[in-house]
């Protein structure tokens, strides 16, 4: 699939937390679940665009949904409708869908929910029976699309407030399931990762990690796998988890 700059007219940029935004954008080209694009919407500071996974693509619209965490995300938090934004992309390599079939869980942490709405979408459109397991710190967003699309969702949170008190790793039993895709903290895919695999589930992997090219040129998102060292905006940013967690 052909990398492309463009501005693009952002359409929307709603809040959905305190620090949580979901912006949406005019893009035509489709992309894959799973992929990402760097945006700016500033001229020159900082120097570096940012890494955002796609959230949803649809009737030629791009969503992103992100958590404001330092100065370029806050700049794109302060974006509205009508505003244009910079994106290149798509990038990266997603979830290999069209290999996956059967039971599913999809298993996020936090802001780790943000490609896995798209994932979800397109797994269910190809016949597949999706489970969702989410945890977050206190208060969850975004679920009522997945509660839309998903057979079961279960909910754990460290506050206790909202579903099951506790970590989402605990709720989720990988023998029941085909395949196990997850997106969150490394400690959390980790863990996600060694019971899948002592299970005998395929388990695919989303990691995040600082970018500056998005295209495999600067080697500063350089990670370690089985095969030696990949980058995660080329070679992934999706990965087999017994090729990031081989130690298992």
């Amino acid at each position: 699939m052909a990398i492309t700059y463009q501005k693009a007219l952002i359409t929307a940029n709603e809040q959905m937390t305190d620090t949580v935004f979901l912006l949406k954008a005019q893009w035509s080209a489709p992309t894959q679940p799973g992929q990402f694009f760097m945006l700016r919407t500033w001229d020159k500071a900082p120097l570096l665009s940012r890494p955002i996974s796609v959230h949803n693509w649809e009737n030629g619209i791009v969503e992103f949904l992100y958590e404001v965490r330092g100065t370029g995300t806050d700049l794109l938090s302060q974006a509205k409708a009508g505003d244009f934004i910079e994106l290149t992309g798509a990038l990266g390599k997603g979830f290999p869908v069209e290999n996956i079939s059967g039971k599913v869980a999809v298993v996020s942490g936090g802001i780790g929910i943000a490609p896995l709405y798209y994932v979800v979408r397109a797994l269910v459109q190809k016949g597949c029976t999706v489970d969702f397991y989410c945890g977050f710190r206190d208060k969850p967003y975004g679920l009522e699309k997945f509660e839309a699309l998903c057979s079961n969702v279960y909910l754990a949170t460290d506050s206790g407030n909202y579903g099951v008190k506790g970590f989402v790793t605990d709720l989720l039993q990988p023998e029941g399931y085909d395949a196990v895709l997850t997106c969150g903290p490394e400690i959390m895919m980790e863990k996600i990762a060694h019971k899948a695999m002592a299970a005998g589930t395929a388990v695919y992997v989303s990691k995040e990690s600082h970018m500056a090219c998005g295209i495999g040129a600067c080697l500063a998102c350089t990670c370690k796998t089985k095969g030696g060292p990949k980058s995660v905006c080329k070679d992934g940013p999706v990965f087999k988890g017994e090729d990031i967690y081989a130690d298992c």
